[in-house]
């Protein structure tokens, strides 16, 4: 699933999300919960407007944005 995310510059001077669609719906980030690097990927755990909790992917070589994980509120 490819999404389009809206981002700001972070403390460290990357990229972190601040919002992306899903579908129609606009989710704002709440909160950064946990953020992650691999060889070639960038990886933001996120607790969205909608209360549930994301993960978002970051491909740095092709710039593009995933969905890896929702998990809906308790």
């Amino acid at each position: 699933m490819n999404l389009q995310v809206e981002t700001r510059q972070g403390m460290h001077g990357d990229r972190e999300p601040v919002a992306f669609m899903l579908g129609e719906r606009r989710i704002e980030v709440i909160q950064v919960i946990d953020r992650w690097l691999a060889a070639d990927q960038c990886y933001f755990k996120i607790t969205g407007s909608d209360q549930a909790t994301y993960i978002l992917q970051y491909l740095l070589a092709t710039r593009e944005w995933d969905m890896t994980l929702f998990q809906a509120p308790t």
